[in-house]
């Protein structure tokens, strides 16, 4: 996932911000190859990175412009295209490997892409490889 890391901020800051960016490719990595039954949440990232919850929040909000949840977010709409477009995995399959409940991926996956799975896959149906 690449960031562009502000040029003002101290290194320490620009330190924190690579290793949330790094342990949050990682779990997204992992999460998308099927490998979490949970995924991470912004406290775990913050113990990961030996610092606060709020430490992490204001460091990422400073360096990248905004919050690590919007991050993340960015990340599970990244993989879900992904997946949606690259796999035979039904809709209920992706939502389950990305420790989504099936009604809440389609909404989280609406509010962020402007519509839903099935209308994103059946958009792109052309571009549409199969490597399961």
């Amino acid at each position: 996932m690449p960031q562009t890391l502000a040029v003002n901020t101290s290194l320490r800051k620009q330190e924190i911000t690579s290793g949330f960016i790094r342990e949050l490719d990682k779990h997204l990595a992992d999460l998308k190859a099927g490998l979490l039954e949970k995924s991470l949440e912004i406290n775990d990232f913050a113990d990961l990175l030996f610092i606060t919850p709020a430490h992490l929040s204001d460091t990422i909000k400073e360096v990248l412009g905004k919050s690590p949840c919007d991050v993340y977010e960015e990340g599970m709409v990244r993989i879900s295209k992904d997946l949606l477009l690259n796999t035979k995995k039904s809709i209920g399959e992706i939502a389950l490997t990305l420790t989504y409940d099936p009604s809440n991926f389609t909404k989280f996956f609406k509010r962020y892409a402007g519509m839903k799975p099935k209308e994103f896959r059946a958009m792109n149906f052309s571009k549409l490889t199969i490597n399961t």
